[in-house]
């Protein structure tokens, strides 16, 4: 005599695995429809309906037959949806392998999710105090971009005449405005909010009566970019004390390495200015600025 299982036909394999997701082989027939020792051969619907835990009536279904073809089957409570004790899905996941469930871990983030307009859907993990931070931060590199945008117009006059120092001074202004435009769109990027703040009035006359006016304003450059520094190194410690690794790379790749390179060219040309004095050596300066900027 063939077994149960054995004579269980095509029909019902399939019909079990649309509704359980896996193959017949995996589940034990239990009775036939009619009780009559013989399985039905008839009909192709598919039923499921709850059945007990064995010990007690009382208690809520583990599982679900299927009833398909006249054969009823027994699907797990992980197959159906329904809900299992703790220790049934820690067995169930051992079994599985499975260790991620998206569709139950996401539950959490789909109401945190906000419905208002107003609010950022992309915001995660971003602190008010790093917000604040990178607008501190926007505001440093437009102020000192200002500066850098008056050298531009002191030595690009006619009676200053120095058009490599204007040059110079030009590009810096522009890189600066431009880190301040990387920052607001890595507001935007993690949800923050950008607030521009006052700029200063920056000063437009820059002769010293001792140091002239390309050694004082390169100087005065000199001591930009270290403040400006400083407060970059304020801003990645503002992320390291939010615990935010995405903020300080962004920090890190964008900024500090390239600011350290401009402390350092800006120090040596401090150096090589106190050598050459007021004079002339100034005026051959100025056209080793222009020959960097035209090989740029």
């Amino acid at each position: 005599m063939q077994t149960m299982q054995s004579m269980v036909t095509p029909r019902v394999a399939a019909a079990a695995h649309l509704v359980s997701g896996n193959s017949l082989a995996s589940m034990s027939v239990y009775k036939q429809l009619d009780g009559s020792g013989k399985i039905c051969q008839g009909g192709s619907a598919v039923l499921v309906r709850p059945i007990a835990t064995s010990g007690s009536h009382s208690r809520k279904p583990a599982g679900k037959q299927i009833i398909s073809a006249g054969v009823i089957v027994r699907a797990s409570a992980a197959q159906t949806g329904a809900p299992q004790p703790a220790g049934e899905a820690a067995d169930s996941k051992a079994r599985t392998g499975v260790v991620f469930e998206p569709f139950s871990e996401v539950q959490n983030q789909l109401m945190q999710v906000s419905s208002a307009y107003t609010e950022s859907l992309a915001r995660q993990h971003f602190l008010p105090s790093s917000e604040a931070a990178i607008n501190d931060q926007i505001n440093v590199e437009y102020n000192v971009s200002y500066v850098y945008h008056a050298l531009f117009a002191y030595f690009d006059r006619d009676n200053v005449g120095l058009p490599g120092f204007a040059e110079y001074f030009r590009d810096a202004s522009d890189e600066k405005r431009e880190r301040a435009e990387t920052l607001i769109r890595y507001q935007n990027k993690r949800g923050g909010r950008v607030k521009l703040q006052s700029i200063m009035m920056p000063l437009m006359e820059f002769d010293h009566p001792e140091k002239g006016d390309a050694l004082y304003s390169m100087e005065l450059v000199l001591g930009l970019e270290k403040v400006t520094n400083e407060k970059l190194l304020s801003l990645h410690q503002v992320a390291a004390d939010n615990n935010d690794p995405e903020m300080s790379h962004f920090i890190e790749a964008k900024f500090l390495t390239d600011q350290v390179e401009t402390i350092k060219q800006v120090s040596q040309y401090v150096s090589q200015l106190r050598r050459v004095g007021k004079g002339h050596g100034v005026y051959h300066f100025d056209l080793q600025l222009q020959e960097e900027e035209f090989s740029d």
